[in-house]
């Protein structure tokens, strides 16, 4: 086997899988290193997205949202299903063929692109050299023209609730529990907060999810954050903002939780606890001395527009570097790299990356929220459109009152000045008659 390679990507998840195959594609020889270990044991490419995260979790929104129709609105359809219960052993059997079956594709993918896929551990050395460790122990020595590091992100440890397995747990952990606890406690209501939560809740756990924020998903626009906070209520998840939470203790089966808000000091007993706050990049044992390699104040490596690093030949892609820690993106980035290697041109538009909570019904959002173009002082329209007057939202049951369109800039009405705010009569369009429909225009006066 050859030791010499065009590209070396440590890392085989979402951004370093696709930047190999790509790579391979463009009929480069190429190596992917990564040192996933599931519990059992067993080696798998995916990354966290395939085997701890995006993939599994959609699996168990899925079961869970389909029980949960069957008991709330399968009788609106006529269908009457009184006794349906739920198999959690099932369930979870179900999540991890699908996981198997991910990732094992993931193989079939590189030997289709000629991809030499390695296990174990990838460590940059100066030189453009790559020191390999297997599992096993066994060690190589890698050289390759370029490299690509896409080692990704771990979760953040809280350091008034640590992580103490079964109690509290990951967003991992959250995954696999083997029954639905009683009691569950969430630490931040994210996306990945908000996801887990909704799963246990479906099945009957009585869920409180505490969020440090006073705001209620600030990342997303403000009335979409609003209408998804009353979603949520609805599906019966108790969601506490500004609730910053100063400990967590195991006692016995349970955490007793405590947190402070407006009101003071406050206390909570629950079965697990989740801790859901975030992500930081992962760069442990990555890199050696006199790589070039630089990491900024927050942990992520240095990469320019093109996740360039400072070192010649060396690339960054990924939750490893700036921006938004998300599949998709790191999947652009991976290929963007591999293009650019290869000599093609190659670019990823970061202002149109998307994010996507993936509960029922679904939330997304792309570009700058109404909050963001206003602050920039921007004049800016803003288009409502009532899913109630939507015939597919209501044949979906997920008629929620409405939802916003997204806010952007655009010139200015003659004379130079910003648009006042004002709503346009009714009648102006088809849905106006729909109680919250309409176009408003915004700008700096506002």
């Amino acid at each position: 086997m050859s030791d010499s390679f065009d590209v070396i990507v440590i890392g085989g998840g979402p951004a370093g899988y696709p930047a190999a195959i790509r790579a391979g594609q463009n009929k480069l020889s190429v190596a992917c290193i990564d040192e996933w270990k599931n519990p059992d044991g067993i080696c798998a490419f995916g990354g966290t997205c395939l085997n701890a995260g995006c993939i599994p979790s959609k699996a168990l929104l899925e079961s869970t949202e389909l029980y949960h129709r069957a008991h709330e609105e399968f009788a609106a359809h006529g269908i009457k299903a009184p006794d349906v219960t739920m198999d959690v052993g099932q369930m979870q059997k179900r999540k991890a063929g699908i996981v198997k079956t991910m990732t094992q594709g993931i193989l079939a993918l590189f030997k289709a692109a000629g991809v030499t896929p390695l296990q174990g551990h990838g460590k940059l050395l100066s030189g453009h050299r790559v020191e390999f460790v297997a599992h096993d122990g066994t060690r190589r020595e890698l050289t390759a023209k370029n490299i690509i590091l896409a080692s990704g992100s771990a979760p953040v440890e809280l350091r008034s609730a640590p992580f103490q397995s079964p109690q509290i747990v990951d967003s991992w952990g959250a995954l696999e529990f083997p029954s639905v606890p009683k009691r569950l406690g969430v630490i931040g209501a994210g996306v990945i907060g908000l996801e887990l939560g909704s799963v246990w809740r479906r099945l009957g756990s009585e869920v409180v999810m505490l969020e440090a924020l006073p705001d209620f998903l600030a990342v997303a626009d403000g009335q979409v954050g609003k209408e998804a906070l009353r979603h949520f209520k609805k599906l019966g998840m108790d969601i506490r903002l500004g609730a910053k939470v100063t400990g967590a203790k195991v006692a016995g089966e349970a955490v007793d939780v405590t947190y402070t808000d407006v009101k003071g000091e406050q206390k909570l007993t629950v079965d697990r606890l989740v801790v859901a706050i975030g992500r930081r990049p992962y760069t442990k044992d990555l890199l050696g001395p006199e790589t070039g390699v630089e990491l900024d104040e927050r942990g992520f490596i240095k990469v320019d527009h093109q996740c360039k690093t400072g070192a010649e030949g060396i690339w960054a892609v990924g939750d490893c570097v700036r921006g938004p820690m998300l599949a998709h993106k790191g999947k652009e980035e991976g290929a963007m790299v591999a293009d650019l290697i290869a000599g093609n041109f190659a670019e990823v538009n970061y202002k149109t990356v998307p994010s996507v909570v993936y509960t029922a019904p679904e939330i997304a959002w792309v570009g700058l929220t109404e909050e963001q173009v206003k602050a920039q002082g921007k004049a800016y329209k803003v288009g409502v459109f009532p899913f109630l007057a939507s015939g597919r939202a209501r044949r979906l049951f997920h008629h929620t009152s409405a939802v916003a369109g997204r806010s952007r800039p655009h010139r200015r009405p003659h004379g130079g000045r910003s648009a006042r705010r004002r709503h346009e009569p009714r009648g102006r369009g088809p849905y106006q008659g729909w109680a919250g429909g309409g176009v408003r225009e915004g700008g700096p006066r506002d």
